[in-house]
């Protein structure tokens, strides 16, 4: 263990300035026996709001004349992998027009530190770390699975000397809050425990579990796999205001206890109440979304806040396709809980992660066995470049994004359009 306390500063709707974030990243790295050692930042993708171009430039000063190696992994989890200019733009390096090409920007910006991606698909830069004991996955997942879980995680990772996540927390539809070992645990490990953990979360259901400060099934979980990988693990975990990029506040500790600290006051900011369920929501989703399998955030967080055989529109006019890399999805289409788990033997075989998701953007629902009846509690329409018939054939309604007016469905009664959807979280008080 690295033995630093755990420091925060801001809080619930404040403002944290460069210089205050500057004063606390230099102070807690200072408390750290970084010289010449290997060190590995793990950082968010392009889907969250956060300002990391501030948060790489702070740690990057503060860390290149000391330590040995600095490498920032990009935690994807499975996501796609990003392309160099979209990592160029994420990270703030350089722009468009100043004749480099988007790996030089990179290079030019934070000279000796590589960005890579996480590449969860290819076997030689994973390394398994430990197995958790099919008992002990009993034990944290409150008896849902047991199985062996091998932890297979990100080379880079394994193989340095510090780990230090850098990133935000929100409320999240599998783990309750997001960050902190997270960042490990899908961000940088295999498919496998991935799936594992998901569909646990799945289990439990994303209604039940979105928002929740404690330690979830799914995060202890995620705790135990991330002990095991062979570095120290520290966090830099940041409440950030959604959409903007300012900082509320920032925690430097350790994996768990930064995570603890910034988990409390996310609940409190990014979690807004309301006196009566909505009837239909349009969630318009950023372009940081670029497929239904990140979108679908739009749902997550407005499930809890809307009234039985109400509606749900993903407004995401630019998204194209239901996901990049996990074709399985439509083939099994988008479906409650108990339609998948009380036909098992159909689609045990499926990977976990993607039965997970479905179920997360399908809500609450029944499934009866005997007469082959699902019943779902809320409809789920795209209103998406995705055609009719492939919404159809995967279980979902459609609407034309062009037919779309955002003024006027704002003024009908019963609807609420909510803008930049996907990570402030919505409740009924």
């Amino acid at each position: 263990m690295s033995g630093i306390v755990c420091e925060t500063i801001g809080g619930p709707h404040q403002q944290v300035g460069e210089e205050e974030l500057d004063s606390l990243v230099a102070r807690k790295l200072g408390e750290v026996p970084l010289d010449g050692k290997k060190v590995v930042l793990v950082i968010p993708d392009g889907t969250r709001s956060c300002p990391l171009p501030l948060l790489l430039r702070t740690m990057h000063r503060h860390l290149i004349d000391r330590v040995g190696e600095l490498t920032a992994v990009i935690a994807l989890g499975t996501h796609s992998y990003m392309e160099p200019d979209e990592i160029a733009r994420m990270v703030g390096a350089g722009s468009a027009g100043d004749g480099l090409d988007p790996e030089a920007q990179v290079k030019a910006a934070y000279p000796g530190m590589r960005i890579v991606n996480h590449e969860w698909a290819d076997p030689d830069m994973l390394v398994h770390v430990g197995t958790i004991p099919a008992t002990r996955i009993a034990e944290l997942s409150e008896g849902r699975l047991e199985q062996d879980a091998p932890i297979v995680i990100n080379r880079h990772v394994v193989e340095s000397d510090y780990a230090i996540v850098v990133g935000p927390v929100f409320p999240h539809e599998v783990v309750g809050i997001s960050g902190g070992n997270k960042y490990f645990i899908p961000g940088v490990a295999s498919q496998e425990f991935i799936d594992m953990t998901h569909w646990v979360g799945a289990l439990i259901t994303s209604y039940s579990i979105i928002g929740t400060t404690g330690i979830t099934p799914v995060r202890a979980m995620i705790n135990e796999g991330a002990a095991l990988i062979p570095t120290t693990r520290l966090a830099l975990c940041l409440v950030v205001q959604s959409g903007s990029g300012e900082i509320e506040a920032a925690a430097f500790g350790t994996a768990e206890d930064a995570w603890a600290a910034s988990a409390e006051i996310a609940a409190e900011t990014h979690v807004n109440y309301v006196d009566e369920p909505f009837q239909r929501v349009i969630s318009c989703m950023p372009t940081r979304y670029e497929d239904i399998w990140t979108a679908a955030k739009g749902f997550y967080k407005l499930e809890p806040a809307v009234a039985d055989g109400g509606e749900v529109v993903i407004y995401a006019p630019h998204v194209t396709e239901v996901s990049e890399t996990h074709h399985e999805i439509y083939d099994i289409g988008y479906h409650c809980r108990d339609y998948f788990v009380k036909q098992w033997e159909r689609f045990s075989d499926i990977h976990w992660g993607v039965l997970a998701h479905s179920t997360h953007l399908r809500g609450q629902g029944t499934y009866d066995a005997d007469t082959g009846e699902e019943r779902l509690r809320l409809r789920v329409t795209l209103a998406t470049q995705i055609p009719r018939e492939v919404c159809e054939s995967i279980n979902l309604g459609y609407l034309d994004p062009a037919e779309v007016d955002l003024e006027a469905l704002a003024q009908e009664p019963g609807t609420v359009v909510i803008p930049n959807a996907g990570e402030i979280l919505y409740r009924v008080r």
